[in-house]
């Protein structure tokens, strides 16, 4: 499976990275929104896409907005130290969020829900 993730804090993005490579994830890693937006374009398609809320320019959720509208289907998952004012639920049945920092079983749980998913 490909994996868009999306974090503005170099050492977390390698970190979280690392472990989605563990999980047997094919992963690009963007910096910003924006970069994100162009990858999506340019390198899709991505079975889901694992962003940070908190992001400089176009934000996680603006970013996942723009994606949804693009691909109603797609997994998304927020990524956030705080807690979202909304559920991920009501964003749809293929959002979620994950709460940082968080433990990898956690991101193990989601990877393995997407991939049953995915699988149908």
């Amino acid at each position: 499976m490909r994996v868009l993730y999306v974090e503005d804090h170099e050492d977390v993005r390698e970190l979280i990275g690392e472990l989605l490579v563990e999980e047997g994830l094919d992963v690009l890693a963007c910096e910003s929104g924006e970069a994100a937006l162009a990858a999506f374009e340019s390198s899709g398609p991505f079975d889901f896409v694992l962003t940070d809320v908190s992001l400089p320019g176009v934000s996680g959720t603006d970013l996942a907005r723009l994606l949804l509208a693009r691909e109603p289907g797609l997994w998304v998952v927020f990524a956030s130290g705080y807690v979202m004012p909304i559920s991920a639920a009501t964003w749809g049945p293929r959002v979620r969020a994950l709460l940082k920092p968080f433990e990898a079983e956690q991101l193990t749980a989601l990877v393995t829900e997407i991939r049953a998913d995915r699988a149908r």
